[in-house]
């Protein structure tokens, strides 16, 4: 059983509350692609966790944690996190946590360039919105396979520095001529290297064989991706999106088993709209800034990694339909529905308007969606307390009502309500 939840919109959506609830039915849990530049928040009975770099399942002890091929990783940054959990009482071992011996390592000098050319691009108003965790250079030096991977710390010889010395005369190029930095050391670098490599050797392995073997022998696998549809590197708000592929599609290849397919993809979609960092966001517009901070407030609407304000605005039908499509969803789960228990009147995005005058419902891209105006339609709020519900049918009529709108405007089942941020805080619909 191969299932993917995913993100429906900008990312942000409550896909590590989701993972962390569903993962009490899955042996496996495995991350597909991303680097820790979001963060997946967990609140349950041990305690709140923010997760950047590792499985949600990791909160389950039950579940074996996979960290796929498809990922870049930087060693640092993975070893706080774990050292964080670990101070939490959450035991991880390689045992419950491997990682893929062909993930991409985010080095020191990736995260100074993303600084750098944040900074550079920022006196002109270009920048990106990065989270400066060098996600984009890892990407983009795989790709122009001038790289370490994870299963390279296993090997530390002599061609491996062959490789690492290349890679720093290429780096250096970059960071002497264009930003005038002192050269990146290679000493510095391969020490940097030998200290992940004695750190993490025990956790690296082929998660392809293991993975595979775990889906012939019946084992329940759940992918988890980082952001969402309109953050795929291919089908998103180009240029404002991530550096990988966000879908579900992706799933099975970024996490070791390309040869195999989902049974079951799950969406995830925030009852409003919320976005972090630059871009098109059409729903923001839908709102005055004093309704937008209202909702922020009551939506906690702040980066889990980056702690930045997050824009928000009410949902978004034409986004999300397109994010529905994306990911190819089976069903889909809505968070946060309880953050509009304080509105008398809830406004929805129910189609755009584009320059030319006409109104769509296809989600448009470039310039015509740097264009687009937001059509609204308005439902009724029901203003009470909803955090206490566990059924569908206990839900006040309106909010049923709001439910069975979005259901049907995007076309997918929504199965899983969320009405609050804790595990048992679910309503699940048969």
């Amino acid at each position: 059983m191969l299932t993917a939840i995913t993100g429906i919109n900008w990312g942000d959506e409550g896909k590590g509350r989701m993972v962390d609830l569903l993962s009490q039915d899955y042996d496996i849990v495995a991350r597909y692609q991303g680097g820790d530049n979001a963060g997946h928040t967990v609140k349950n009975e041990r305690g709140k966790f923010v997760l950047n770099l590792i499985p949600s399942g990791i909160l389950r002890p039950e579940v074996v944690c996979v960290m796929g091929g498809g990922m870049v990783i930087d060693p640092h940054h993975l070893e706080g996190e774990i050292a964080q959990l670990r101070e939490k009482g959450i035991a991880i071992s390689p045992d419950n946590l491997k990682i893929s011996d062909r993930a991409t390592i985010t080095m020191p000098f990736h995260v100074d360039e993303d600084g750098l050319e944040e900074a550079r691009l920022s006196k002109t108003g270009a920048q990106f919105g990065s989270t400066k965790r060098g996600i984009a250079y890892t990407y983009g030096d795989k790709f122009m396979k001038k790289t370490l991977r994870m299963g390279d710390l296993l090997h530390m010889d002599e061609g491996v520095r062959k490789r690492l010395t290349t890679i720093v005369e290429s780096k250096n190029l970059v960071m002497e001529r264009i930003y005038g930095q002192k050269p990146i050391s290679l000493d510095e670098m391969w020490a940097w290297c030998e200290h992940y490599a004695q750190v993490f050797a025990p956790y690296i392995c082929n998660v392809g064989d293991y993975l595979a073997k775990a889906d012939d022998a019946g084992k329940k696998i759940l992918f988890e991706a980082q952001l969402g549809a309109l953050r795929d590197i291919d089908f998103g708000i180009y240029p404002y999106t991530s550096s990988s592929n966000t879908i579900g599609a992706y799933a099975p290849i970024g996490a070791g088993i390309p040869g195999r397919k989902l049974d079951l993809s799950i969406g995830i979609m925030k009852a409003y709209s919320s976005c972090v960092g630059e871009g098109p966001f059409t729903a923001e517009l839908a709102m005055t800034e004093a309704e937008k901070d209202v909702l922020r407030e009551h939506g906690h609407e702040y980066g889990a990694a980056t702690g930045r304000p997050r824009r928000v605005g009410p949902f978004d039908v034409v986004a999300s339909r397109y994010g529905v499509q994306c990911q190819g969803c089976d069903e889909l789960a809505l968070t946060l529905l309880d953050v509009l228990d304080y509105m008398e009147q809830i406004p929805v995005v129910a189609h755009y308007k584009l320059s030319d005058g006409s109104i769509t419902d296809v989600f448009p891209m470039g310039k015509t969606l740097d264009d687009a105006q937001p059509v609204l339609e308005t439902l009724p709020g029901w203003h009470c307390d909803i955090t206490g519900v566990r059924k569908f049918e206990d839900l006040p009529q309106a909010a049923q009502d709001y439910v069975s709108y979005i259901e049907k405007a995007v076309g997918c089942k929504i199965k899983y309500i969320s009405v609050g941020p804790e595990r048992e805080a679910c309503i699940v619909r048969e």
